[in-house]
């Protein structure tokens, strides 16, 4: 059985309202759906137009100016030289992945301090962050780490396609290809020069 989707309706006022409790939300609310992996979609409530990403991307824009950004600097340019390139497709997929990777490994982390604090300890903030500490100070970070180290090995593997891209391409002439087609252009027959000097026939 598919679990139906909640729906959530912006006005022109910015206002959200949630079609579930008949009632309006903030951008707190939905950031709490999305932590309850509640499914939902936001429309407009003219158009009806999808506006799911535009809201969770103001959501990040929130979490990211709050003090305790995930991405730099330097990795948000780098995403964005990415849009317009030929291989956006690529980087959308390649780090859509990543976070898959990231989750499962936060699920393992998860699965090992359960027998110290309960089913699900990231539900209790204190135990979670207790065993983050017996963990290590590298975990804090790893979140964003991970994401740019995976980043920088895009970067690496788009150069060294761009590199065999060259070394294959580069043999073929393609620039003068014009000239390499009349250089091998069959040479014309040599003119017959026996029949120039025979003598000709005289015509009474």
């Amino acid at each position: 059985m598919t679990e139906e989707i909640r729906l959530i309706k912006k006005y022109p006022n910015r206002r959200l309202y949630d079609t579930a409790t008949s009632s309006y939300i903030t951008l707190a609310d939905v950031k709490q759906l999305v932590l309850d992996q509640v499914v939902f979609k936001v429309i407009d409530a003219k158009s009806e137009e999808d506006l799911t990403r535009s809201i969770l991307l103001q959501i990040i824009l929130e979490e990211e100016s709050a003090g305790a950004p995930m991405f730099s600097s330097d990795m948000l340019s780098q995403i964005i030289r990415f849009y317009g390139n030929a291989m956006q497709g690529m980087m959308g997929s390649y780090l859509e992945k990543n976070i898959q990777t990231f989750i499962e490994i936060q699920r393992r982390l998860q699965e090992q301090s359960m027998p110290k604090f309960g089913d699900n300890p990231m539900l209790n903030a204190e135990a979670w962050s207790q065993f983050v500490k017996m963990q290590g100070p590298t975990i804090q970070g790893l979140m964003s780490s991970y994401l740019e180290q995976s980043a920088n090995t895009f970067l690496d593997m788009q150069q060294q396609l761009q590199k065999q891209a060259r070394s294959i391409f580069g043999n073929f002439p393609f620039g003068n290809f014009g000239a390499q087609a009349a250089d091998n252009k069959p040479d014309a027959p040599a003119p017959d020069t026996d029949s120039y000097n025979q003598p000709q026939k005289k015509t009474g």
